[in-house]
């Protein structure tokens, strides 16, 4: 095993693992007193340098927040 095969190997771990623990723990403040909606997609962010899966889901995130504020948008102007 090379010496970069061996770094990119350990980086990806690494980045893994920080970016599971930050939703980890993004998921525990939905339960309890917290910013999760800002701690998840950091997470998501995060796993996204290294892994195209988590890539896609936090642009599905970003498409689904998207229309919940353009949604509470059309909301806002109709009650106002």
């Amino acid at each position: 095993m090379t010496p970069e095969i061996l770094y990119k190997q350990i980086r990806r771990l690494a980045t893994f693992l920080i970016g599971t623990s930050v939703v980890l723990i993004g998921c525990i403040l939905f339960f309890t007193p917290g910013p999760a909606i800002i701690v998840i997609p950091v997470g998501l962010a995060i796993l996204a340098t290294e892994f195209i899966w988590a890539k896609k889901l936090l642009k599905k995130f970003k498409e689904t927040t998207s229309s919940l504020s353009e949604s509470a948008k059309k909301v806002i102007k109709k009650k106002f």
